[in-house]
């Protein structure tokens, strides 16, 4: 018995499809777990077209990343400008919607944190590019530390980060239901008027 032959499709769709399924089983089983044949079957083309779009699984990763790199700054655009040239609400509004997708019970944590830990050798091209994407949330999070007017902006930074991977952890550990994802709006919200003082977080409105 034959196994039916897949008809080619199109560079750029079969490029859609194959980011699409390595997106979904990356995401839900981890890296090495899934393979490439795994791919090629959700993605429903034939196994070339990978190769001809991917010449390694570790591009096909990168590829995922950067889409996935994509998806959180247009989260975090979206989430900026509900409030413009207000910093304070603009990072409340960052971990509210934090905790709306981190009680999906779709939800697998932070695909970043997760493939680091999948690799890791600091100087892999896959673990390269997490780290350059961890420093750009720092950034991030530290011009609007800095606009808030925080008094140790560099150190209310990191506290934030920390609360963000916090919560990536929690849900997988706890569920995506557990009191303390729904209690993180508020948490974020006396950390940021602690570390500005009732006057400054007046001045930052």
């Amino acid at each position: 018995m034959t196994s039916k032959k897949r008809a080619r499709v199109p560079r750029g769709q079969a490029q859609e499809k194959i980011l699409q399924a390595a997106d979904e089983l990356f995401y839900q089983e981890g890296i090495h777990a899934v393979s490439v044949d795994a791919i090629v079957e959700r993605a429903g083309i034939n196994k070339m077209s990978v190769y001809r779009q991917f010449s390694s699984k570790t591009d096909l990763v990168i590829a995922y990343l950067k889409k996935k790199q994509a998806a959180f700054w247009q989260e975090w655009e979206e989430s900026m400008a509900r409030h413009p040239d207000r910093p304070r609400e603009q990072l409340v509004q960052f971990f509210a919607d934090l905790a709306d997708r981190a009680s999906s019970q779709e939800f697998r944590g932070c695909c970043f944190l997760n493939v680091s830990v999948e690799f890791p050798d600091p100087a892999h091209p896959v673990r390269e590019l997490v780290c350059a994407h961890q420093k750009q949330i720092f950034d991030a999070f530290l011009e609007r530390t800095v606009a808030l007017g925080a008094d140790n902006p560099r150190e209310l930074a990191y506290t934030l980060i920390l609360l963000m991977k916090g919560t990536h952890a929690d849900s997988q550990t706890y569920g995506t239901d557990n009191a303390a994802i729904q209690l993180l709006p508020s948490i974020v919200e006396k950390l940021l008027a602690a570390a500005v003082g009732a006057d400054a977080g007046a001045d930052s409105k």
